[in-house]
């Protein structure tokens, strides 16, 4: 647990520091209760248990259920108010590469809760992915946007989450791409498996991705949002890269489902080769079994038997009949 608190007018930022770790919620509320005119606290969680979020749930005035979504990882990206407390759910996501020339990358997925009060904010993260850090980082490079209070510090968050997005959906191309050129490619490989597996990233990208546009879309909606005038045009721009992102992972989606088409199509094709191959090598050895098993029924009288060219003669006749037939059909390409 830590906590920073910001100026709005000037853009400064103090750490809040504690001197031990049992100690955080009682050190971060003193703080928050001492805050100064023009100043907000932003307290960072990771992974906390219910006992750490319960500390500090009274003097925020956070409502149970959103200490139970704080708490509890998994919640689609969604938004509610309670009270003058905002609460919003984004889902985290970044792209886990298996180094060139491996199978597919994997998409893994987090989550991070955002509380929005009056004078505070409160990020709670569950995974590997911390966009807090990064939005930290962005906003002392760009103190001008703390003039807009707990809300730019949201901005900030969303604002990371979304690029990550973005980035992990350049990636994901990548790998359709690779997909693709295999699927085309003269060889035989089975793909199938690695298809299936890539869509199964791509969807739970768009779970991700999907529930959080209009959640974006109502932030930089001038008739809904809550937020300064001023800060809209910053939503406006998170809500465009989201949408393209939206629309990425939609043809991504798509293309994977032409991939897997093709594939398939492809490896229809090659049985019905195979069975051809079969059938004309059938076909072929087919003369010389029926010549040799007529000759093999052992009767007295059989054409050609006391001539003494007349095994010569059916082996060649066997052979040329053979041949006819391999050359039709290397020539229909069934060979």
């Amino acid at each position: 647990m830590e906590c920073v608190i910001y100026r709005e007018e000037d853009g400064t930022a103090r750490q809040v520091g504690c001197e031990r770790p049992d100690e955080a919620g009682r050190t971060v509320l003193k703080h928050l209760r001492d805050l100064g005119e023009g100043e907000f606290g932003w307290v960072r969680l990771d992974s906390p248990t219910g006992r750490e979020v319960a500390e500090l749930t009274a003097e925020l005035g956070l409502h149970p259920l959103a200490v139970e979504d704080a708490v509890h990882a998994r919640q689609r990206p969604k938004h509610e108010w309670y009270g003058d407390v905002h609460a919003v759910a984004l889902r985290t996501l970044w792209y886990v590469g298996k180094g060139p020339g491996a199978e597919a990358g994997e998409v893994e997925t987090g989550e991070v809760m955002v509380f929005l009060g009056p004078r505070f904010v409160m990020t709670v993260r569950h995974g590997p992915a911390d966009p807090a850090a990064e939005a930290a980082r962005r906003l002392a490079a760009d103190p001008a946007t703390l003039r807009f209070g707990p809300v730019s510090v949201l901005h900030a968050v969303l604002d990371v989450v979304v690029d990550a997005y973005g980035d992990a959906a350049e990636k994901v191309r990548t790998d359709l791409t690779r997909l693709e050129r295999c699927v085309f490619s003269p060889s035989r490989d089975d793909l199938t498996e690695e298809i299936y597996s890539l869509k199964r990233e791509v969807l739970e990208f768009r779970d991700a991705v999907r529930p959080l546009v209009p959640v974006a879309q109502e932030f930089a909606a001038e008739s809904r949002s809550r937020w300064p005038q001023e800060v809209l045009p910053y939503f406006r721009d998170v809500a465009d890269h989201l949408d393209r992102t939206d629309t990425e992972v939609r043809s991504l989606d798509e293309l994977l489902n032409s991939a897997l088409d093709a594939h398939l199509a492809r490896v229809g094709t090659w049985q019905n080769d195979d069975m051809r191959r079969i059938s004309a090598w059938a076909a072929i050895l087919a003369i010389p079994t029926m010549v040799a098993g007529l000759y093999g029924m052992n009767f007295e009288h059989m054409p050609e038997l006391e001539w003494d060219f007349g095994y010569p003669l059916a082996v060649a006749a066997m052979a040329a009949a053979s041949g006819f037939l391999y050359r039709a059909f290397r020539r229909n390409g069934w060979l």
